[in-house]
This record gives C-alpha cells, sequence and structure tokens, in this order.
C-alpha cells in the first residue's frame, strides 16, 4: 500500500517517535518535494528527523499535469494530492480540515495522523493512543476535542 504524506501529520508522527509506524503499516511513503521542504526546513519542530527519514521518499511532481480544486491549500497539500492521482496512491497522510474537504472532492482516500494511531494500535504497533494524542496536540496540529473523543472510543479508551 502507498501513502503519499503531507507535512503535518509528519511532524505529529515524528513527535510521537512513529515514523517507524508508517513503514510497517504502508509498503511505500513518498512526498513531493514541497513537503520535503517544508518539514525539513531549519528550526521546524522535528526538522533533523524528519530530513533523515525522508530523503530517499522523495518523488518529483510537476502540478501542470493536474487540475485540482485548490480553495486556498499550501504548495505541499497541492503537490501531496497531484502526486497521489498520480502514483495512483491509496491513501493520502493529510490533517488540515480544508486540505481534507478539497482531497475528498477529488477523489482522494485520505487518513490522519488520529487514523495513524488507530491503525498502528490495531497492529499492536502501540498499546494506547492517549498518550499520543496528547503529545499531538502539544505539536502545531489542532485535534478537535470531538475528534480526540472519537478516537479515543473508537480505541475503546
Amino acid at each position: 500500500m502507498l501513502v503519499i504524506a503531507d507535512t503535518s501529520p509528519l511532524v505529529a508522527i515524528a513527535a510521537c517517535d512513529g515514523l517507524s509506524w508508517l513503514d510497517t503499516l504502508f509498503a511505500e511513503v513518498r512526498v513531493p518535494p514541497a513537503v520535503f521542504q517544508e518539514a525539513t526546513v531549519q528550526g521546524k519542530p522535528q526538522a533533523d528527523r524528519l530530513r533523515h527519514y525522508l530523503q530517499d521518499k522523495v518523488l518529483t511532481i510537476d502540478l501542470h499535469d493536474f487540475v485540482i480544486t485548490t480553495e486556498g491549500l499550501g504548495n505541499g497539500e497541492l503537490q501531496a494530492m497531484a502526486l497521489y492521482k498520480k502514483q495512483h496512491a491509496n491513501r493520502l497522510l493529510i490533517d488540515d480540515l480544508r486540505a481534507r474537504k478539497a482531497a475528498l472532492r477529488n477523489d482522494i482516500h485520505i487518513i490522519g495522523s488520529v487514523g495513524i494511531l488507530l491503525l498502528a494500535k490495531e497492529n499492536q504497533l502501540i498499546s494506547t493512543i492517549k498518550p499520543y494524542l496528547q503529545i499531538i496536540q502539544q505539536t502545531d496540529a489542532h485535534l478537535s476535542p470531538k475528534l480526540i473523543d472519537k478516537a479515543l472510543v473508537i480505541a475503546g479508551e
């Protein structure tokens, strides 16, 4: 299974020390150049860890080959969606609500950082998601209380 990743969930998962989960859960993890640049910019949380993890996972994409409903999305999100389409990926790892809505309008199957936590628990990579939800909340990611409550119910916690 191929997953194309956007920056925010990569930072969140790296903060949880969970990048290895991605390699266990998916056969391939790929990012476009803009996501690599965003994730590894000097001073960004988890930049060094992500630079090491992503160095051999970057695939080039030309946005001119694709028509994607954008609605104010960033370059990383646009490139990630285009790369998903070009590579016929199975999932797009993305957290931003506006980007998730745009992805769904473009027939892109999405998963977020919370979905990764649930998969990691389901596959016995972690025993509980609650401490990782707390870690993610301390990053720039915004998890709504409703999403947290729903995830905890799904996880049986």
